[in-house]
């Protein structure tokens, strides 16, 4: 995989480099509520710009459906790109249209552009093969190198993350380049012991990567939502907390094969519950009580790690070299439910290993809780993606920057 320091000792002063970042920001209305992956692809598209490149920065937002939608426009993250950048980016209003390719001709050597969402175009997301493949020809018309830096998407067989790059010059940028490195340093490079911290609401979203870590992790802990489907498979009554009834046959079977392997997977010993999820809009009081993860009552549903659990999880993440968390241990979003993530959070800047969060959930959990987000040894921006490469998948934005 070609990178980004190799393109630039080729020189790229008035090349058209087609940047494929992700800019998938969450909005409330037009406002940007965390720039985080804006701020992740500023280095590569500076440097780019600083070489004298004319840079056209390209990104999906959001789940429209194939075609124009206010409520998902980037005109917000290319405002918010030329704040960072402290230049003015210019502001293409289609994606391979007439504005894209008036935007694109006119930029100079040095110059920022972002063109507007790609998923606008039935193209980008299409599973039929030609339809993509016509799509990333009207892409490349708009420049002369590819850059891949939009590391929370590759896992997508999507026109620019996948078809694009045949099609240009191609390169790895930093992001990327640094996802690949991290992920390498839990999955071939791993300095034990190696810890990981799953959360998050559903046990079947984090399978195939619990399969996985039942060979190659030294400890497992797992919170939120998914901890209910385990305590009731190891027979618990858990109340009307989060259960996925179906998923308990496969639960049983990776406790088992964790105590054949060794591996120590440790679950909560206790929880908050109350009788109503939380309001998180108005994040009204909640009162919930802390009960023994063995003892939920019923009409209660746990909704955060309890007061035990959070210290046996900072002693379980303590001695650690290596640790991956990836998934809230509660309803963060709410004070009273925040205090399990938290703890977790805290734990990792506490402990001296190599620590990285595993985006989604979890990067916006220490950005909300007000963590410093430099303390920790990484934040990856695809939570997604990160799993899939502990899964062992073939990411297909990955596989198509290789040579």
């Amino acid at each position: 995989m070609k990178t980004i320091d190799e393109l630039l000792a080729e020189g790229v002063a008035g090349k058209r480099v087609f940047v494929r970042a992700d800019l998938n920001v969450p909005l409330a209305g037009t406002t940007i509520t965390d720039d985080g992956r804006i701020r992740a692809v500023l280095p590569t598209v500076k440097a780019l710009a600083e070489a004298g490149a004319r840079v056209v920065v390209a990104s999906h937002l959001g789940r429209p459906k194939g075609a124009p939608d206010p409520a998902f426009s980037l005109a917000p993250a290319a405002a918010r790109l030329g704040e960072l950048l402290g230049a003015e980016v210019a502001f293409a209003t289609d994606t391979v249209g007439e504005s894209a390719q008036a935007v694109v001709a006119g930029l100079g050597d040095g110059q920022v552009a972002v063109v507007e969402n790609l998923r606008f175009n039935a193209g980008e997301t299409s599973k039929d093969d030609a339809e993509r493949a016509a799509f990333a020809d009207r892409l490349a018309a708009l420049a002369d190198v590819y850059v891949g830096d939009g590391f929370g998407a590759v896992h997508r067989k999507h026109a620019s993350v996948f078809d694009l790059p045949a099609k240009l010059p191609h390169y790895a940028g930093y992001l990327i380049a640094t996802e690949v490195g991290v992920l390498k340093k839990l999955t071939d490079e791993v300095q034990r012991p190696y810890v990981v911290a799953l959360g998050g609401a559903k046990v079947s979203d984090k399978l195939a990567v619990i399969d996985q870590l039942l060979g190659k992790a030294d400890r497992l802990l797992i919170g939120g939502g998914m901890a209910y489907t385990f305590l009731k498979a190891k027979g618990y009554e858990i109340g009307n907390s989060l259960l996925q009834e179906d998923q308990i046959p496969a639960v049983q079977e990776y406790l088992e094969r964790a105590e054949k392997n060794g591996v120590e997977l440790v679950l909560p010993v206790d929880t908050l519950v109350a009788a109503d999820f939380p309001d998180l809009k108005t994040k009204a009081p909640a009162n919930p009580t802390a009960v023994a993860a063995d003892a939920i009552p019923a009409g209660q549903q746990g909704l955060d790690i309890g007061p035990e659990t959070r210290k046996l999880y900072a002693s379980k993440l303590a001695d650690a070299a290596t640790v991956f968390w990836n998934g809230p241990m509660g309803v963060f979003e709410h004070p009273d439910y925040a205090e399990g993530t938290k703890a977790v959070a805290q734990a990792l800047l506490d402990s001296p290993a190599f620590t990285v969060v595993g985006g989604g959930d979890s990067a916006a959990a220490v950005r909300i809780l007000g963590f410093d987000e430099t303390a920790f040894g990484h934040i990856s921006t695809g939570g997604g993606a990160s799993l899939e490469y502990l899964e062992g998948k073939t990411l297909p934005g990955l596989a198509a920057l290789e040579d």
